[in-house]
């Protein structure tokens, strides 16, 4: 390859190919013809050689320009799509060229621009560094994940909680045979008890542990990837959140990433799997730009008119007491708020595919609001996820300010070896576009096999659909259960995060998952035909089942449960400032009606219906 050597921008970027093609490609100023025996030979005039980069090969194929770029990567840098591109797809040449030849007449302006753009890292700095902060954060986050749940699951899925998985894989055994393993992919069918739940939750814990210190991250990261698979499993309708799908994708995908080495060392091991890198970053654009695609096409109205925000705080599931403050705000910030919150999820992740700057501005973009709902919100390590899944876009350029340029030359053939994870990476990206595509409701039948795959490795959650908040709820319900020994004196339970006494503050709980809590906010959403487990929930309340009751903030039968209960639905939201100071309240409500009718057990001990109440005047 030929260039200017007087030339600042051009020196900058045959840096930059240099580091793609390694010692493929020899590069030479055509002021020093003595390096490259071959120029004088060639006959371009040096005229030529100050327009335009000129490719020379070892058959004597002469390219220049935007053409010679593309063969200067493809062969060099085994990068076979910009010549493709070049050469296949119409216009794509002359355009290139044309662009080619307008920053070579501007280059004093287009070297102000690189540097702008890229910075002091026109070159690569490299990721190794960046690779393995990203894997001790999936360390941090699937620890925060499993200790949450450790202290939830016998409640949840324990032999006497809400959903029991012993009864739950039983059913499954008899339903669908041998293939249940596939369909039902968990550690419990080796063993479902109380104990083999928390064994899971421990050596998950302790897996998550291992990859935080960067001890044998494969294994590491493996484990803790089949634990919370199999957790997933077990937990069933407490388990089945868009976040739960996420960090086992992202968990998987980190997988893909790490070495194979004893521990992660960042200046010892060798670069991160291109594929892997490019993995996580789609996963990052789709998990964005599925969430803008769903509100946008969903036809909510709320979202259309720019008043979502209006909403949200007050029904959202867990609101913290800023989420009070912030409700209040002006109808004007809270549309600006939501054209704001647009342009971070469907404008921003395309530009995290732009220069390194421009990239880095995209990031902290996306990062600031992520923080924003994390100050106004609980969503459990949900926040904290997508700000791991940020980390992968930076560069070791972020870390360090000195760079080892014999290190910079290497990553090349290290990266181009894992072949069996481009395989796999591809197969991801093939099936990514299933649920993609469905958050833009666009039905996936084009893809043909690619759907049937997606479909058939669904139980391993190594993909999945993503779009949050589709439609705004626009008031909240919130069922409130309530026991009686006499069916005349009626007590409250009181959850521990979701609203009940009206003059309890909102609490922070994130990172920590109350999953009963999240689903009484769903479960308020329809009715006890469409949430099966709320009537397990009033049947182990009427038990006084301990590990249940464990769940609760207040248990006003702790004694003996009482012998009847019932669910009613209040209207909440939040009061306006004058009423907060006059009562002190946070929440006013009104009673909308039952939810259940009132409930017993029979004689054998199951759920029944009360019997009616006889009045008086029926006596």
């Amino acid at each position: 390859m030929v260039f200017d050597g007087d030339c600042g921008f051009c020196r900058r970027w045959i840096e930059r190919w240099r580091h793609a093609t390694g010692d493929r490609v020899v590069y030479v100023a055509y002021q020093d013809p003595g390096s490259f025996p071959g120029l004088v030979s060639a006959g371009i005039p040096n005229e030529q050689f100050a327009q335009a980069v000129h490719f020379i090969e070892t058959d004597g194929r002469v390219t220049r320009g935007a053409e010679a770029v593309c063969r200067a990567l493809s062969l060099g840098a085994g990068r076979r799509w910009p010549e493709w591109f070049y050469q296949r797809v119409p216009l794509v040449a002359p355009v290139s060229e044309a662009c080619y030849r307008a920053v070579a007449r501007h280059r004093p302006i287009a070297d102000r621009l690189t540097a702008w753009l890229w910075g002091r890292h026109v070159v690569p700095p490299g990721e190794t560094r960046t690779a393995a902060l990203f894997l001790r954060l999936m360390g941090v986050t699937y620890a925060i994940a499993f200790v949450s749940l450790w202290v939830q699951i016998i409640g949840l899925a324990g032999a006497h909680g809400v959903l029991p998985v012993q009864e739950f894989l039983e059913a499954v055994k008899s339903q669908v045979g041998a293939v249940r393993y596939w369909y039902l992919p968990t550690l419990c069918w080796l063993n479902a008890s109380d104990g083999a739940l928390r064994a899971i939750c421990a050596a998950g814990t302790l897996c998550s542990l291992l990859a935080i210190i960067g001890f044998v991250p494969v294994a590491a990261l493996a484990g803790s990837w089949l634990c919370y698979l199999s957790l997933v499993a077990a937990g069933q309708e407490f388990l089945q959140f868009q976040w739960d799908g996420l960090l086992l994708e992202a968990g998987f995908i980190a997988l893909l990433m790490a070495p194979w080495r004893w521990r992660l060392n960042a200046a010892a091991n060798p670069p991160p799997p291109r594929a892997a890198l490019w993995l996580s970053h789609w996963l990052l654009f789709r998990l964005m730009i599925s969430s803008a695609a769903a509100k946008l096409t969903s036809g909510d109205p709320t979202w259309r008119s720019l008043t979502a925000l209006d909403f949200h705080y007050f029904t959202q599931p867990l609101p913290p007491w800023p989420a009070w403050y912030a409700h209040h705000w002006p109808a004007l910030f809270q549309k600006l708020s939501v054209l704001v919150m647009f342009a971070v999820e469907g404008v921003v992740p395309f530009f995290l595919w732009g220069p390194r700057r421009v990239r880095f501005a995209a990031v902290a973009a996306i990062a600031g609001l992520q923080i924003l709902i994390i100050v106004t919100g609980n969503y459990g390590f949900f926040n904290i996820l997508t700000l791991a899944l940020c980390v992968p876009f930076l560069d070791d350029g972020v870390w360090t300010r000195s760079t080892d340029v014999a290190r910079l030359a290497s990553p090349i053939g290290a990266r181009n070896g894992h072949w069996p994870r481009r395989v796999i990476a591809m197969m991801l990206l093939l099936m990514s576009l299933v649920p993609f595509s469905h958050a833009f409701r666009i039905g996936s039948d084009w893809l043909g096999p690619v759907q049937k795959a997606y479909l058939l490795a669904s139980p391993l959650h190594v993909v999945n659909p993503y779009g949050l908040f589709a439609v705004m709820t626009t008031d909240r319900p919130e069922i409130v259960i309530e026991g009686s020994r006499d069916r005349r004196e009626w007590q409250a339970y009181e959850f521990r995060y979701k609203p009940g006494d009206l003059a309890r503050r909102p609490a922070f709980m994130a990172p920590y998952m109350p999953r009963l809590d999240w689903q009484m906010w769903f479960a308020a959403l329809g009715d006890a035909r469409q949430n099966r487990w709320f009537l397990f929930l009033c049947w182990r309340l009427l038990q006084g089942s301990p590990d249940v009751t464990a769940l609760l903030a207040h248990d006003p039968f702790s004694d003996s449960p009482p012998t009847y209960l019932r669910a009613q639905v209040y209207m909440y939201e939040f009061t306006t400032s004058e009423e907060r100071r006059t009562i002190g309240n946070w929440w006013k409500r009104t009673l909308r009606g039952p939810y259940v009718p009132e409930l017993m057990l029979d004689e054998k001990g199951q759920l029944a219906p009360a019997p009616a109440r006889v009045s008086a005047n029926d006596r």
